[in-house]
């Protein structure tokens, strides 16, 4: 078993009258990913400053927490030294070129000139940006703006990589390249702690799910056993909802959400969702196994994307 790298007992944070976060617990092991997911305002990113020392927690007898064996309220420079941060705003000198920009920041972490070149260039081939090593910031698609942030962050060889929301407005292709290289560090021994409001994000890649919302924790577990233990396996989906009329008789005592003007259908009995499909006309409907989103919607009321 994983000895835990984060551990974080009774964590409390607000903002005046505002609470952001809310008696959080949580540990995360060594070596894996760890992702919260929630829609924008649930709390994920000041948890995440709490714990780099980028926040301040409240004060509360009841708060305990460390980051491989450290207080995050006393020992935030020992902190940053084992981690990477990936904000969510790309942060980069755009007048400058991709080499230059983590040479900069090698220098920032004190790394000698000549480990940092090498540390450079396995970054530049690591990342898929060596053929955009002399292409100003400003020049480079989003996507190679993202990955380039993720090479800053790995300069100092991290132990702990922290990513707020690492994916966002990205393409499919891209998304899955970052993913790839995610799966490839924790593989390395480094552990990854992510923020997400996609929910193909935290399944594709964590091996825990902590469900936020408001500020509190919903549900905690491996992806897969959150949705086998607290949601039916299939869904069918109605893309018009006056079509329920018509399958009132035969889903009754089925529960059903209504969300963006979509009603929505949960059993595990496939069966009996394929016979109500086949009243329906195509295009009508959706027919597929329950996901993470479906899971937030059934604990909370809301769907993944909705502001706070």
């Amino acid at each position: 078993m994983n000895v835990p790298a984060i551990e974080v007992e009774h964590l409390y944070k607000s903002y005046g009258a505002l609470t952001a976060v809310h008696d959080l617990c949580f540990t995360v092991a060594g070596s894996t990913c760890f992702s919260f997911l929630g829609p924008n305002g649930a709390g994920k990113t000041t948890m995440m400053k709490v714990l780099y020392g980028k926040a301040e927690a409240d004060r509360s007898s009841e708060t305990r927490m460390q980051v491989f064996g450290f207080d995050p309220r006393r020992d935030q420079l020992r902190i940053k030294t084992l981690s990477g941060v990936v904000p969510q705003e790309n942060s980069l000198d755009v007048e400058l070129n991709v080499q230059q920009n983590l040479r900069i920041f090698a220098d920032f972490y004190g790394i000698p000139r000549r480990q940092s070149a090498e540390r450079i260039e396995w970054l530049l081939e690591f990342m898929e940006l060596r053929d955009r090593r002399s292409a100003r910031v400003r020049e480079l698609s989003g996507g190679m703006k993202r990955r380039l942030v993720i090479a800053r962050a790995l300069l100092n060889d991290p132990a702990l990589l922290i990513l707020d929301e690492p994916t966002t407005g990205l393409d499919p292709q891209v998304r899955q390249l970052i993913w790839d290289k995610l799966r490839s560090l924790k593989r390395e021994g480094v552990t990854i702690l992510l923020t997400t409001h996609y929910m193909d994000e935290a399944f594709q890649i964590a091996d825990t799910v902590l469900i936020m919302d408001k500020g509190h924790k919903v549900l905690e577990g491996a992806p897969q056993q959150l949705l086998e233990q607290h949601i039916e396996k299939n869904v069918l989906e109605l893309t018009r909802p006056s079509q329920a009329a018509r399958l009132r008789q035969l889903l009754d005592g089925v529960r059903s959400d209504t969300s963006d003007e979509r009603v929505l259908y949960y059993s595990s009995n496939i069966e009996l969702l394929q016979a109500a499909a086949g009243q329906l006309e195509p295009g009508d409907y959706y027919l597929r196994q329950t996901n993470l989103e479906d899971l937030f919607l059934k604990s909370t009321g809301r769907r993944l994307n909705e502001l706070q």
